[in-house]
């Protein structure tokens, strides 16, 4: 797919031990399907990135709360403002589609926080919060709270959050007059599957709920309801190939631009499936479980161009590329990897037409 203007990439990574200053800035070579380093931001232990939905804010975890950044036109960012969460630093966040809200997960505290977001594309106020409470299983992991992905629904009706300490993804009613939360449903999970990441098609139709331990992903079918949506389990699928590691944890969930294909990563297996994409059933076809040639691929980057690929491998501390070649279903090796300090989370943006 051809592709014109000018993108930026943004990593995330913990500033801990001081290597690394919080966000690395890259330029974009679509093109080859590799990033240029520019610069770093200093954001402290930047867990995750994501940009606004119109792409001209990022917005960062940071143990302050959450930090806005302008994105200007040539790439660069420009400090807006950060806001405290009021609970433990967050590990995951999201944007409606229309930017009036950041959405952000807390995993150590098991708290759901939604803020405002003000027209300049700076965090405002917290609008509602919700601790989430009991108990898992006595696994080391599932034995309390763990909110690890929150999302608004397509149709705004509702706001679900994925809880892997509980294994359920809570299903609150949320509309801007009220601005509160209320529980009203929850998809109840097998027990230690650790629920982790969700993402709904852009026509709403679907849920892709993909599980931290289980290492599946389940699709449901979604439609709003009159009081609750109703949600419906049409298939599951595994993350990892038949033989694979034991001890693997399904990290990253992410569509191609065009949706006719998703792609997750895998810790311990340190690999990356591909699956094609059905987008009138909803339903995936797994074409290929391949290695990313790092440890620990926390996150991965779909190119704008649909045919290239970035693995950010925490553990390794690099970035790997490859050229996805869908008619043979495989992951080629494209350019040589580069290093990045504890990288977390990655998007890429367009900057420029």
């Amino acid at each position: 797919m051809a592709v014109s203007g000018k993108y930026m990439a943004y990593v995330g990574s913990y500033s801990y031990t001081g290597k690394a200053k919080g966000i690395t800035v890259y330029d974009v070579d679509v093109e080859k399907g590799i990033f240029k380093e520019r610069c770093e931001v200093e954001v402290d232990n930047s867990s995750y990135v994501i940009a606004s939905s119109d792409g001209k804010t990022l917005y960062s975890i940071a143990d302050e709360g959450v930090v806005a950044f302008r994105i200007l036109e040539n790439g660069s960012l420009s400090r807006l403002n950060s806001a405290k969460i009021k609970g433990m630093r967050g590990c995951h966040l999201s944007t409606d589609s229309k930017d009036k809200y950041v959405f952000v997960s807390g995993f150590h505290d098991g708290k759901a926080t939604i803020l405002r977001l003000r027209r300049d594309g700076g965090v405002g106020e917290i609008v509602d919060g919700v601790f989430h409470k009991g108990l898992g299983s006595v696994a080391d992991r599932n034995f309390r709270p763990h909110v690890t992905c929150f999302r608004r629904t397509p149709d705004n009706k509702y706001v679900m959050a994925a809880d892997s300490g509980l294994d359920q993804v809570k299903i609150y009613r949320f509309n801007e007059k009220d601005e509160h939360m209320v529980q009203v449903d929850a998809i109840r999970c097998d027990l230690e599957s650790a629920p982790r990441n969700f993402r709904f098609s852009k026509d709403g139709r679907f849920i892709y709920l993909m599980y931290e331990q289980k290492n599946v992903i389940d699709v449901y079918t979604y439609d709003s309801g009159d009081r609750v949506p109703v949600i419906e389990k049409i298939q599951t699928i595994a993350t990892t190939a038949p033989k694979h590691n034991q001890l693997t944890a399904a990290c990253a969930l992410r569509f191609t631009p065009d949706q006719k294909h998703m792609f997750c990563s895998n810790a311990g297996d340190e690999s990356v499936s591909m699956y094609r994409r059905d987008e009138e059933t909803g339903l995936l076809e797994s074409m290929c479980c391949l290695p990313i040639s790092g440890e620990y691929p926390k996150d991965i980057a779909i190119f704008p161009d649909d045919r290239h690929l970035a693995s950010i491998n925490h553990e390794s501390g690099t970035i790997t590329f490859f050229k996805i070649d869908y008619e043979r279903g495989l992951l080629i090796m494209s350019a040589n990897e580069i290093k990045c300090n504890e990288p977390n989370s990655c998007v890429i943006v367009k900057v420029s037409d």
